[in-house]
């Protein structure tokens, strides 16, 4: 059995200042998202520095306000409704991948509007960057022992873990470790080779989605549902919202290659 580091969610506390590991997460995902996305304009023409930095100052915003109002109206709506303050009170935790996704999805058409770019070239250039900003957000989830896994039924699992925030002590799945490895790393490395070649317009978004989906749905099996489950006894809320996006994803597959527009490389015709 694995041992639980118990990090102290506070990274630095300068006098009534505390910084905590989960806000530097999503800074070092923003960074790191920053860092891909201008090292991608080498490849592109009509991309520069400036406006990756704008699109990502877009998109974090899209993360922070998506993510939340989709974490409190999606599995915390009761809540809200005793207390509609509690939207604002971000400190306490609470966000959804959902939310941030569909906060992030409106913030492109702004980004787009502004630089005269179409929807899905501006998408299908970020999307790569993205796994490694839920890698970050993942290991956070860790370090302040939030969102773990189901219980494993051998008490001695080699990856089975007891979270100190878990009122019942059981050995657990690291579920956050899972998460950062399958939506993170590994979803990261198959963006990055699948966009490194010129693809139809649409393409990539359509394999994140694909990916993401896939991942989250199989890694939902050894998380601890946080909201309940629904249907037949066994599918969590984030697995049901997960499937339209695997629907979706494979949908616009296979509309790519069907029209086969492509907007950077020998073939570009857009």
């Amino acid at each position: 059995m694995l041992i639980y580091p118990n990090i102290d969610p506070i990274a630095v506390s300068l006098g009534p200042l505390q910084v905590h590991w989960y806000g530097l997460m999503y800074l070092m995902a923003f960074l790191c998202a920053w860092g891909l996305a201008t090292y991608r304009t080498k490849q592109r023409e009509g991309w520069n520095a400036d406006m990756v930095s704008d699109l990502i100052f877009y998109g974090a915003l899209g993360v922070v306000i998506g993510g939340r109002f989709g974490y409190v109206f999606f599995y915390g709506f009761s809540q809200f409704l005793a207390d509609p303050i509690w939207l604002f009170k971000v400190w306490t935790g609470g966000m959804s991948f959902h939310g941030g996704f569909l906060g992030v999805m409106i913030a492109m058409l702004f980004w787009c509007k502004k630089y005269q770019k179409t929807w899905f070239e501006t998408l299908d250039f970020i999307a790569p960057c993205v796994p490694t900003g839920l890698m970050f957000g993942r290991i956070g989830n860790f370090i302040g022992g939030e969102l773990y896994g189901r219980q494993v039924s051998d008490p001695n699992f080699a990856l089975g873990m007891i979270f100190p925030t878990d009122p019942l002590q059981l050995v657990r799945h690291p579920s956050q470790l899972y998460q950062a490895l399958a939506e993170g790393l590994i979803l990261f490395i198959v963006l990055w080779w699948f966009s490194s070649k010129p693809r139809p317009r649409m393409a990539v978004s359509a394999l994140f989605l694909i990916g993401y989906g896939i991942a989250r749905f199989v890694v939902e099996f050894f998380r601890e549902p946080d909201h309940g489950q629904l249907f037949i006894g066994w599918m969590s809320k984030g697995q049901f919202l997960t499937v339209p996006m695997i629907l979706i994803g494979l949908w616009m597959m296979w509309y790519a290659y069907q029209k086969k527009i492509y907007d950077w490389g020998p073939l570009k015709n857009s």
